[in-house]
């Protein structure tokens, strides 16, 4: 933040370490698929002396893409940890995916940290739901800066790309979105590019060139002093006005000249509240550079301007009955409250958790008790219980490098938490806390799987236990109706992801299958049937019969039995089984196989015989009445319609409301949910919905998002209904 011409004051191939919260730094990179987060964070790392200049660690091993799915989808699919040393403070990097089915990686790294680093590509614009995690960030009031990357790109444009930035995140301020520092060009190539070749200061008036390899501190020429004027200029009143010193703007206007320490002091207080965000630029670095363009401006951001640990509100926590306790302090000596914020498997160590921790000091072979999460819809079991803690360690590529402890404002890694998954809060076992957790999106693209062979059918349940552990993001649900096993996701990448990581780490190999809906029976008329069952075969035979009538009633009021039998020609002990016999016929379905329901059946006369009839002799009989009725009257198959409601941009809302209507779907109503989105009711057969959570991506260009929930049962369309029929008849 200071302009200065650093070095490496980092420690190259040493772990770092804090002693205190004030020397720690939690960043996020943010950004779409492709932006460049991942080797932005191996610039950082190479700069600050981390790693050597083939991006490797001292042993050899790779800092990014380690892992052998994201290796072979070539995109990170994973929230990743980078600890570097700048300075004496200790930077967590937390490198996020962009692509948008992993957005509860991202979530998981916006909980870690403490500030956020927005990574755009010059080349590429700005993606739409980048910009709705920045109004995440906003609405917490979390510390933001953004970087422009890809500048060596041929169509790439500084001076365009920052302008966008304010327009697009300034919202009602765009003087709080500036840049730091302007690109130094070259010489134009023969396709007319200038390559980028330093920067230049705008406080400090100095330039940073890299055009030797090296970064070299400069003053600028004469050339090059009024390319800065008016970008100085126009930094200095953003600065300014977001200064606490309110004499400050009249000073500056009446000529005076602000001494440059003065808004440097400024510029910090006013990034670490929030209030301002300021843009940077960064490049890879040349061959047999130490540092990229940008790389230590960007440090010196991280540990100038960003907040630390003790400057961020924890999150709220309660006792495990839900009772209030104390705000929690980023105090090394305060009570334990941690989180696990990310849980992965390692076919060496087994479970390792990603632990940030928000008061008191964590430390190996302790006992701590983990409590959490109220994820049990997904397939996550609520926690209450102690557990003794493995070692300690940070990670850096696929290492694990030992830590001694973990003190509060710090991420580390803990082995075998065989119990404590992704949300759940660590503590004292003594004092046990719960935390309040993070939203999670709600997985709405339906899987439906079914095990390989004997072998996977007998691995799928630890499998697929172990696979939820690992991500909140994902649901598991066991159909009591379809008897389908369906993983719910957040996408197509996600589903190639999880099924990957079946088959690679647990040595699972599932097929997917159509995923079905529960669809229904019912009576679309009155109807009338007579169930005989006779049997003699020898000794006591089998005899029962009854009659019925069936109607249909609203949908949502199940099946009711009603006897009116009179005269006992039905014997009142084998009434029950006629009820029961009844019952199961209509869970089987009488016409297309599926559950009937919403209808009135009423018993009105039958025989019965003192010696053959018996309790199943009844059952059968009723079961065969049902059958009856149902042959001679119409049946109507029934469709789970759900609920519906559209977060979208305003441009969007034509496409989307058509989108629906095409789905079958009823919009019920629209309004408007803050500036530029509009929120769409709808309600639309969840058979139309199987697709909508990637189509609806893809109409909105990454920016709409939908919930459903289950509303009730509707006559499904004629047509439509004896293509099921059909489909059913086949065994489909």
């Amino acid at each position: 933040m200071s302009e200065k011409s650093s070095t490496n004051p980092g420690a190259a191939g040493r772990a770092p370490a804090a002693d205190r919260p004030t020397a720690l730094r939690n960043v996020v990179l943010v950004g779409h698929s492709g932006s460049g987060k991942t080797t932005l964070v191996e610039a950082l790392a190479l700069a600050s002396g981390a790693v050597n200049r083939a991006g490797r660690v001292e042993d050899g091993g790779c800092l990014s893409d380690y892992d052998e799915i994201e290796h072979r989808q070539q995109r990170s699919v994973q929230l990743s940890l980078v600890p570097v040393d700048w300075g004496g403070v200790k930077i967590n990097l937390l490198d996020t995916p962009g692509y948008a089915d992993f957005v509860g990686e991202l979530r998981a790294g916006l909980r870690a940290a403490d500030a956020a680093l927005f990574v755009v590509s010059a080349a590429d614009g700005v993606a739409g739901a980048t910009r709705m995690v920045w109004d995440e960030c906003a609405a917490v009031g979390m510390p933001r800066a953004l970087v422009v990357t890809h500048l060596e790109a041929a169509r790439s444009d500084f001076d365009e790309m920052t302008e966008r930035c304010r327009e697009t995140f300034g919202g009602e301020d765009p003087d709080a979105v500036l840049p730091l520092y302007l690109p130094l060009y070259g010489t134009p190539g023969a396709d007319g590019h200038a390559p980028v070749k330093g920067l230049i200061g705008l406080l400090s008036q100095r330039v940073f060139d890299h055009s030797s390899g090296e970064r070299v501190e400069r003053a600028p020429t004469q050339d090059e002093l009024p390319l800065i004027e008016r970008a100085r200029n126009r930094l200095i009143e953003g600065i300014i006005a977001e200064s606490e010193d309110e004499s400050l703007m009249d000073r500056y206007l009446g000529g005076e000249e602000i001494d440059i320490k003065t808004l440097i002091g400024d510029l910090e207080t006013a990034v670490a509240r929030g209030t301002f965000h300021p843009v940077l630029a960064a490049a890879p670095a040349g061959d047999g550079a130490k540092q990229g363009l940008g790389t230590v401006e960007l440090l010196e951001l991280i540990t100038g301007g960003f907040p630390t640990p003790a400057e961020r509100e924890a999150p709220a926590v309660t006792g495990i009955d839900g009772g209030p306790r104390e705000a929690l302090a980023c105090d090394p000596d305060g009570p334990l409250a941690a989180e696990v914020v990310k849980t992965s498997s390692d076919p060496y160590v087994g479970r390792v958790s990603l632990v940030r921790v928000f008061s008191g000091t964590l430390r190996p072979d302790e006992t701590v008790h983990v409590s959490g999460h109220g994820l049990e819809d997904r397939g996550h079991e609520d926690h209450d219980v102690d557990e003794r803690i493995g070692a300690l360690s940070a990670p850096f590529g696929k290492q694990q490098r030992p830590l001694s402890r973990a003190i509060a404002g710090d991420l580390a890694c803990v082995a075998k938490l065989t119990r404590a998954e992704t949300g759940d809060t660590l503590s004292d076992r003594d004092a046990p806390l719960l935390m309040e957790p993070w939203t999670m999106p709600d997985p709405l693209l339906p899987i439906a799987i079914e095990a390989h062979s004997k072998a996977d059918e007998d691995k799928l349940s630890l499998g697929l236990s172990r696979l939820v552990a690992e991500d909140p993001t994902l649901r598991l649900e066991h159909h009591p109706d379809t008897h389908q096993m369906v993983l719910w996701c957040l996408g197509e990448a996600h589903v190639d992801v999880a099924l990957e990581r079946l088959r690679s780490r647990y040595g699972v190999q599932v097929d997917t299958v159509p995923h079905k809906v529960a669809l229904r029976e019912t009576f679309g008329e009155a109807a009338s049937g007579r169930g005989r069952h006779v049997k003699q075969s020898g000794g006591h035979g089998q005899f029962a019969i009854c009659e019925i009538t069936v109607e249909p009633l609203p949908g949502g009021s199940g099946i009711e039995f009603v006897d009116k039998v009179v005269g006992g020609a039905v014997p009142r002990q084998f009434i029950p089984s006629v009820e029961k016999g009844v019952r199961a016929q209509a869970a089987r379905g009488v016409a297309a196989g599926y559950p009937l329901v919403d209808i009135r059946v009423t018993l009105l006369d039958g025989k019965a015989h003192s010696v053959d009839s018996s309790d199943a002799a009844f059952q059968k009989s009723g079961a065969l009445a049902l059958r009856e009725a149902a042959a001679d009257a119409r049946i109507d198959l029934l469709e789970p319609v759900a609920e519906v409601t559209v977060l979208i941009p305003d441009d969007f809302v034509g496409p989307a409301m058509s989108d629906l209507s095409g789905r079958r779907g009823r919009v019920v109503g629209t309004e408007q949910s803050g500036a530029g989105r509009t929120l769409v009711r709808a309600e639309v057969p969840e058979i139309e919905l199987s697709r909508y959570a990637i189509d609806l991506r893809s109409l909105s260009h990454g920016t709409g998002r939908f919930t459903r929930s289950y509303a009730r049962h509707e006559p499904m369309p004629p047509q439509l209904a004896d293509k099921m029929r059909e489909e059913s008849a086949n065994g489909a």
